[in-house]
């Protein structure tokens, strides 16, 4: 089937520019809640800096009950809450939404499996010099773990792209509605083709930039 690009090419335009939009804002406030919350688990372990285990196990609990849910069910089972904060179960920022809870949680297990891998023995010297637990969270522990943490979001970002092309499910639009829409729903393999090959190419850029940041970082 012959495809009229000159008609299809703004809808393209568009989609990638809703992927793109898609994908940094997950990426962003996903990004800082998971910080916020992986570090809350590793600090609040036995022994930690702010040990508390009442905190901790729910956290954990919580953590694993999101972060094993497949994406396309969990804008299902999170209407509710999406229709209370956002206004709406479907569009643009009702996918934003679901994506920002299931990158949060995924983010935080992977911050607090890259935090057990610095020293303790240098924590246990900046608490003995009478370094606080923010002061040591801040300039210490998480610029120690810096280096893996870039790899693991690097990580991250991939699986946000493709939570993104789940987000026509419920019209948030993006380089997967396109490729379904306009490809397979037609069965026009070729803007199906060129909608994968768009986020081949996105996600090796991401890639290769989130591996030379990270060696930068661990040769400092």
């Amino acid at each position: 089937m012959h495809q009229d690009w000159d008609k299809l090419r703004p809808v393209l335009n568009e989609s990638i520019g809703t992927t793109i939009y898609l994908v940094l804002v997950t990426f962003v406030v996903g990004g800082l809640i998971g910080l916020f919350l992986g570090t809350a688990l590793y600090t609040t372990r036995k022994g930690g800096l702010l040990a508390n285990a009442p905190i901790n196990l729910l956290l954990n609990v919580v953590v694993n009950v999101v972060r094993p849910i497949p994406f396309i069910i969990l804008l299902a089972a999170l209407g509710p809450v999406t229709l209370q904060v956002v206004g709406t179960t479907i569009g643009r920022d009702a996918a934003v939404f679901v994506m920002i809870v299931a990158a949060s949680f995924a983010m935080a297990r992977i911050v607090e499996q890259n935090l057990v891998t610095v020293d303790p023995g240098v924590i246990e010297a900046a608490r003995a010099v009478g370094a606080g637990p923010l002061r040591i969270i801040f300039t210490l522990l998480i610029p120690e773990a810096l280096g893996p943490l870039i790899l693991g979001y690097t990580f991250v970002v991939i699986g946000i792209v493709d939570m993104s092309a789940m987000a026509g499910a419920v019209g948030g639009g993006g380089l997967g509605d396109f490729a379904l829409t306009f490809g397979y729903q037609r069965f026009d393999w070729q803007v199906t083709f060129v909608a994968m090959l768009i986020i081949i190419v996105g996600v090796q850029v991401v890639q290769f930039f989130g591996n030379w940041l990270a060696r930068k970082v661990l040769r400092r």
